[in-house]
């Protein structure tokens, strides 16, 4: 059973870290990276005179790590009891192929990043890893093959000590006046990050991440990351969250702040994360091309299916691409996100968008997501949500047209917490890829961060009441 998990989910041991250590001999500290249910990379450092228990599978973490909420509570009232009785320990594994040092910090420190199984080497059910390795096993079984790609916008955040962030925004040249407006692409902002661009690139470099391209968004201060495609949908998001503790370790080595929040600024464009799908069979031909000879912007019916079944379970799906309180203000209209289940070839402003492309390479760009989810819950509900639309030959609906203006589109997506988490309880479809367990437990830690969230008197309370009333 060993052997076969090795097999199955890549897992290093003591050769990996003895060759790693020949090439990096002064390195005495590791820190094990470790998926969460909020889509964060968890870390702890071990000594080097630990290194054998990790590499030699006997080193234990509580199984209630990946399952904590985003500042560490644990809502365990929410939850079957029987879930977390005692706080078992697990297996805490490594991942082969991920270790490497860590260029932002001076001392002499690597890292891992690791997936939890049960003591007899079952792959653990509360792990975002293995959730999402979970719904490509069913997937495989129609003998498709997802290739996949991330795509991550984020905020540079000014250095300072106020009480309120502040984009990082580009000096006017000849003046000490900020740039504001709109700035998508423009080289100036290349050249003024180019110190932290380029930590960034050579990080990447370094922890294997296939940075494709980087460019600055609409909003100042924003930026947007591309990876490239993968054939192995596990990997692709390994990628987007080693890409994120790359951005935000990078930017504090230069003295400055990155986000992903969602929606960090009330008046400038929110932060999403896109994921560009498309499948292939068993033979190696995209199960998404049209026929020959079609004209462009022509959709097959596998395609339109797809579609459909994206369509379909996006509402049910709107906990796990918006999983934070932070998530639901991007959903307004005029706030470049999606309103709604929308799709159409090359336009930017439906939720599923078709790209020009090959029809070898014709795919879906998943646009719904923000910054701020984990990417492998997303990928999971989101191949997830084709995979059932194929199955079930669900109809999309018309496509919207090119052209044509969604920026003040009614939003008919869930634009509250609770309303989404109520209609992922609700779900069949999900827990299907998902596994009943995970899904249990993902609604009841949600629900119990958002009944948490709610019930605290925040400023804005004293702001907008306290002395009104």
């Amino acid at each position: 059973r060993r052997r076969a998990w090795h097999f199955r989910m890549n897992i290093a041991d003591t050769s990996d870290i003895n060759a790693f250590l020949e090439q990096y001999p002064d390195i005495q500290m590791l820190e094990l990276l470790m998926p969460d249910i909020n889509g964060m990379l968890r870390c702890k450092r071990i000594h080097r005179r630990e290194f054998d228990s990790l590499f030699g599978h006997s080193l234990k973490a509580p199984l209630s790590v990946p399952l904590l909420g985003i500042r560490g509570d644990l809502y365990d009232d929410n939850m079957d009891q029987e879930v977390l009785a005692g706080d078992p320990d697990q297996l805490l594994l490594p991942i082969a192929g991920t270790l490497a040092t860590v260029p932002w910090l001076d001392s002499p420190t690597a890292q891992v990043l690791t997936g939890f199984a049960d003591l007899d080497i079952t792959p653990s059910w509360a792990d975002p890893r293995n959730v999402l390795a979970h719904a490509l096993a069913k997937i495989h079984e129609s003998g498709w093959r997802p290739v996949v790609a991330t795509e991550l916008e984020f905020y540079l955040l000014e250095a300072g000590n106020t009480e309120q962030p502040r984009p990082l925004k580009g000096t006017i040249a000849g003046t000490n006046l900020k740039q504001q407006g709109i700035q998508y692409c423009m080289a100036d902002d290349l050249i003024d990050c180019d110190a932290f661009l380029d930590d960034v690139r050579a990080a990447c470099d370094v922890h294997h991440v296939p940075l494709t391209a980087i460019h600055s968004e609409f909003s100042a201060g924003q930026w947007e990351i591309n990876t490239h495609h993968t054939d192995d949908p596990v990997l692709a998001c390994d990628h987007a969250m080693l890409l994120k503790r790359i951005v935000k370790g990078v930017a504090r080595k230069h003295g400055l702040a990155a986000t992903f929040l969602a929606k960090p600024f009330t008046d400038l464009a929110g932060s999403g994360m896109h994921i560009h799908a498309s499948v292939y069979d068993e033979d190696g031909n995209n199960i998404f091309a049209e026929a020959a000879g079609t004209p462009p912007g022509t959709t097959s019916d596998t395609l339109r299916n797809a579609i459909g079944g994206l369509a379909a379970t996006m509402n049910q799906s709107m906990a796990i691409f918006a999983p934070n309180a932070n998530s639901y203000r991007r959903f307004k209209p005029g706030a470049f996100a999606p309103s709604g289940p929308t799709w159409g070839y090359n336009h930017r402003e439906v939720a599923l968008r078709i790209p020009v492309s090959s029809p070898d390479n014709r795919r879906v760009e998943h646009r719904v997501a923000g910054a701020d989810a984990n990417p492998y819950l997303v990928m999971a509900a989101v191949l997830g949500g084709m995979h059932q639309g194929v199955l079930a030959n669900a109809d999309p609906g018309d496509s919207i047209p090119a052209g044509a203006d969604l920026s003040e589109a009614t939003v008919t997506l869930p634009q509250r917490w609770d309303a989404a988490i109520a209609l992922f309880r609700n779900s069949t479809v999900l827990p299907e890829y998902l596994g009943q367990a995970y899904s249990e437990a993902f609604a009841a830690q949600r629900q119990g961060e958002c009944d948490d969230y709610h019930g605290r008197v925040s400023n804005l309370d004293y702001e907008w009441y306290l002395r009104a009333l």
